[in-house]
């Protein structure tokens, strides 16, 4: 057929393109051929987009593509919403597609309880499906959100680290990926992605940081602030991977058994720097009682060790600190702390949460 009788194809979008891309650089990086994977799909533009790249992508790289959706049940229609997603993953040759209803707890509050329910969802369906990894829509917008909502917190490096490309059996390759990219993408797919009536509800704090705080910083300072915010998470992460790494090898020669809990030498401790020496203290406080410490906690904690003058024992939930013959004993306890700790975190804290989409 001579060239000019060769049938025209429309020029592929630069938003499709852009968005393939990263899904096929995050797929080949952490997948291997023959595994399978499922997009977790909720139907907004940034997991439809995700969801339609990975069908283009996985057959090419040899590996297998499902969709979960996880329905929470937390507005009229959801069924409806959910099934809709589920036929747009099915039209896309995703398979399985897997529509899993939820029940939504109110004891940790909505935005917190829905991302919990959701994670335990999709944990139990990957399992169910034999998933070696799970997609996740998150673009470069949620990493700033997030970056934000950590400064606003007081929160450390490691919460201003934001998410992670990779973070066990889940993977987020849109972090580098502008929302704007992920609608157009999908216009120029023929999608018709779902508007959640939460992502434009003020009485969410990631909803007034997207939608308020971020155009005004754009506004005010100058464009490129959500990227500079997601780069900063990079270097974060990029130096909190490093004091763990760092923190791993040193925390082995400094620790002991102790009667009902595990010791650490003061001399040690005194002898690192603040960032190091409070490091460690929050690792023992997670790793050995799964215990999260705040900013008032750790400092306290690292009083016993900078400014001893016999006092102690320090109670912080789960965990009871003394210092006793030139070392730190950690042990378990009930999980009242000292109320005047407990409200100082209160305090540090009272900036609100971060929703995760």
């Amino acid at each position: 057929m001579p060239p000019q009788d060769l049938p025209h194809r429309p020029p592929l979008s630069p938003a499709v393109a852009a968005v393939r891309l990263a899904v096929r650089e995050a797929v080949q990086a952490a997948v291997s051929e023959g595994d399978s994977v499922l997009v977790a799909l909720s139907g907004g533009p940034d997991s439809l987009a995700l969801a339609a790249a990975t069908a283009f992508e996985a057959p090419k790289l040899g590996v297998r593509a499902g969709a979960v959706i996880v329905d929470h049940a937390l507005q009229d229609g959801s069924a409806e919403v959910a099934e809709h997603a589920a036929e747009t993953a099915r039209a896309l040759g995703l398979s399985p597609v897997i529509v899993s209803r939820v029940e939504v707890s109110s004891t940790n509050g909505p935005e917190a309880a829905a991302r919990d329910a959701r994670y335990r969802a999709i944990a139990a369906v990957a399992d169910e499906a034999g998933a070696d990894r799970v997609l996740l829509g998150h673009t470069l917008d949620d990493q700033a959100e997030t970056v934000l909502l950590g400064l606003a917190r007081g929160a450390g490096a490691g919460s201003l680290k934001a998410m992670a490309a990779v973070s066990g059996r889940y993977l987020r390759p849109l972090l580098g990926i502008r929302r704007s990219v992920t609608t157009a993408a999908c216009a120029a797919d023929g999608m018709l992605p779902w508007t959640d009536p939460h992502n434009s509800d003020p009485a969410f704090t990631r909803v007034r940081v997207r939608d308020t705080v971020l155009p005004v910083l754009e506004r005010e300072i100058g464009p490129g602030i959500a990227e500079a915010l997601a780069r900063t998470a990079e270097q974060l992460r990029e130096d909190a991977e490093a004091f763990d790494a760092m923190i791993d090898e040193f925390i082995e020669e400094i620790c002991e058994p102790a009667e009902a809990g595990i010791a650490v030498s003061v001399a040690s401790l005194a002898a690192n720097p603040a960032a190091i020496r409070n490091r460690i203290i929050r690792l023992v406080a997670r790793s050995e009682f799964g215990q999260s410490l705040s900013r008032v906690h750790t400092v306290t904690i690292a009083g016993l060790v900078t400014d001893w003058h016999g006092q102690g024992p320090i109670d912080v939930p789960g965990i009871r600190v003394s210092r006793q013959d030139g070392r730190l004993v950690f042990t378990a306890r009930g999980e009242q702390a000292d109320p005047s700790l407990e409200q100082g975190a209160a305090d540090e804290g009272a900036s609100g949460g971060a929703k995760h989409p």
